[in-house]
């Protein structure tokens, strides 16, 4: 349950859009953790009993979101934004601004861990 509580608080106003908590029947699900997101306006939604491809179809679901979406990002680079730097990654003024003409600068591909991972970065 205070997990619950943890989430929706940093959910915060996020939790507007959302309309249906979709969780399984394991118990150990107890009946305030349903009433917190009731709290929220949230319907907590079971799944169906003895159905246990139920959860197959929202696997589904997300590895789509994540091949059409996720995948089509290119991280440049090791460094992070941070809030300490107002969304800036270190050394920001001596990285190149974004480059969206890929024509004019070429892309260099390491592959990492026998290419499960790559790192790119500019070629010069």
């Amino acid at each position: 349950m205070q997990q619950a509580r943890n989430l929706t608080a940093d959910l915060g106003h996020r939790m507007t859009p959302l309309r249906f908590l979709l969780r399984d029947r394991d118990d150990k699900y107890k009946p305030a953790f349903a009433t917190v997101f009731q709290a929220d306006d949230l319907h907590v939604i079971k799944n169906a009993p003895r159905a246990p491809r139920m959860n197959a179809h929202c696997e589904r679901a997300i590895g789509t979101i994540r091949r059409e979406l996720l995948d089509h990002i290119l991280i440049l680079g090791e460094a992070r934004p941070h809030q300490g730097r107002h969304q800036l990654p270190p050394d920001a003024q001596q990285h190149p601004a974004a480059i969206h003409d890929l024509d004019a600068h070429r892309l260099h591909r390491t592959r990492i861990r026998d290419g499960l991972i790559n790192e790119y970065k500019y070629a010069p």
